[in-house]
């Protein structure tokens, strides 16, 4: 089976997370689903310029990587994802929606009322686990 590498952010903003709803795409099982902005590693990268680079691309959005907060494997029917995710700041917080269909800044208590992408709920089930 296919595997991907990608890398997710966690933006937050006035105790507030960045969500980003996924556009339609080519899986059902991800398309318009919630999601952590981020994207594909491409070779060469490391994980903290595939993620700027992502950001940028998706948001036009400059960020500053954080720490490392929590890797993933998630198998979904026609791939598996490897995804690394990471803390970040933004130098801005204005954006623009390229690649995704909306988005919403929520408070931790209100990120499970959401329909996530499914690799992305461990990072949910962590989030809620600190508060």
């Amino acid at each position: 089976m296919k595997e991907l590498y990608v890398v997710a952010g966690i933006i937050e903003k006035d105790d507030k997370i960045l969500c980003m709803l996924r556009d339609v795409g080519k899986f059902e099982y991800t398309s318009l689903k919630w999601e952590f902005p981020g994207g594909k590693i491409e070779e060469g990268e490391t994980h903290e310029e595939a993620l700027v680079r992502e950001i940028m691309e998706e948001m036009e959005m400059d960020i500053v990587i954080g720490e490392h907060y929590l890797d993933i494997r998630h198998e979904y029917p026609d791939f598996i994802l490897n995804m690394y995710c990471y803390r970040c700041d933004a130098k801005s917080y204005d954006f623009k929606l390229n690649v995704h269909k909306d988005f919403k800044w929520l408070e931790r208590k209100d990120l499970p009322g959401l329909e996530w992408a499914a690799a992305d709920r461990p990072i949910i089930e962590k989030l809620m686990s600190e508060k």
